[in-house]
């Protein structure tokens, strides 16, 4: 009888471990352990004189108590550390209270690209303070786009970059996207949530949709589903084709809900772009 009660115990305590150590690697570890993924990409339309061209896309920053000033900083700097010619925000800088956490953002100040850094609003921005976000970004000259579009010219070669309203909220506006496009040049649609991009590829105006939104799933268990937000289901990680389109949805740095992630690291996504002639290969 004391032998079976000295195993049990030794059991239990092994469990408690086990499920101690668990639950320090997702609330302390992973959230913190930031993966830079590397997706090189042919763009059909894209010119020779963009070759080459490096876009590193952050998303789901969700500024909050641990999610702090000190924390983006060090996000900037990896940003940083990647040297990208332009750098694309796509939503979601905080998840409520923007008034008190909206100021952290002022933090991305450090990032530091030649074509200048653009973002749009994600659903829990629009649901707290745009107006607030959006001053905040701009102040430290972020450019904010709502259903509008800028072309960056190298050279004479045309990138098109269009930032949709966030769809969640009903704030987009695709016609009036489409409107300011300019017909030559590859296109490039920032949409907060990935799920948008069925209807990005209808228009057969873009080549590219950069996403984020899903996190992920942020918890990513075998053999389970992903559970995800509304208009996150169809494309919730990583690469699609649809189409001619080209779909990315990125897992993002922050965490929304719960402060935990398992299976699913924290993502700055570095996009490579490639002319269709040109000696470098697609290799995802």
């Amino acid at each position: 009888m004391k032998k079976l009660i000295r195993n049990l115990l030794k059991i239990l305590t092994l469990g408690f471990l086990v499920i101690f150590i668990l639950v320090a690697y997702v609330r302390k570890v992973e959230p913190t352990w930031i993966e830079v993924v590397q997706v090189p990409l042919t763009l059909p339309r894209l010119s020779p004189a963009l070759e080459g061209y490096r876009i590193v896309q952050i998303t789901d920053i969700h500024s909050d108590g641990w999610m702090d000033a000190d924390r983006i900083t060090q996000i900037a700097q990896q940003v940083n550390d990647q040297k990208p010619d332009l750098i694309a925000l796509t939503g979601d800088y905080v998840t409520k209270n923007a008034e008190k956490f909206a100021p952290a953002l002022k933090s991305l100040s450090s990032l530091s690209a030649p074509d200048g850094t653009i973002a749009i609003l994600g659903n829990h921005d629009e649901w707290t303070n745009p107006k607030l976000i959006t001053e905040v970004l701009e102040s430290i000259n972020i450019k904010v786009l709502k259903n509008q579009v800028i072309t960056l010219d190298r050279k004479g070669g045309l990138l098109n970059i269009a930032g949709l309203g966030d769809a969640w909220s009903g704030e987009d506006d695709m016609g009036k996207v489409l409107q300011q496009l300019p017909g030559i040049g590859a296109s490039i649609m920032l949409a907060h949530e990935p799920d948008v991009a069925d209807r990005t590829a209808e228009t057969k105006r873009f080549d590219l949709q950069l996403s984020g939104h899903s996190h992920g799933g942020q918890v990513s268990l075998p053999f389970m589903k992903l559970v995800t937000p509304p208009m996150g289901h169809k494309y919730p990680i990583g690469q699609y084709q649809i189409g001619d389109l080209t779909q990315y949805t990125s897992r993002g740095v922050g965490t929304s809900g719960i402060r935990a992630r398992f299976n699913c690291r924290p993502e700055i996504t570095v996009i490579t772009l490639h002319a269709p002639n040109s000696d470098a290969f697609n290799i995802l």
